[in-house]
């Protein structure tokens, strides 16, 4: 699932078309992006990533649901609702645990 598919969850969220329960059994069992690089282990590779923009958006990240909170397409319920669901899937991947 990549970030289009997380706003288009989002948006169906908002219209009713499907519950923050079926949008939380998703978050669970999704693969995360990271919002981060690997550290820099070269001048070269820190001064890459003093370039780049900090503040971007990575789609399929939590950065997606962050910014439809930002933008008041969820509340902040269910901002935390998701952000917990999101939080359950990247600890059972580090654990290397499927749910």
């Amino acid at each position: 699932m990549g970030g289009n598919e997380v706003r288009d969850l989002i948006a169906a969220l908002r219209s009713g078309e499907v519950t923050l329960d079926e949008v939380v059994a998703v978050f669970r069992r999704r693969t995360w992006r990271r919002t981060r690089g690997p550290a820099a282990r070269t001048y070269s590779e820190m001064a890459d990533a003093a370039l780049r923009d900090p503040g971007a958006n990575v789609p399929g990240s939590i950065d997606e649901v962050t910014a439809a909170y930002d933008r008041g397409e969820i509340t902040r319920e269910q901002y935390r609702t998701l952000a917990h669901a999101v939080a359950d899937a990247i600890n059972a991947a580090h654990r290397g645990v499927a749910e």
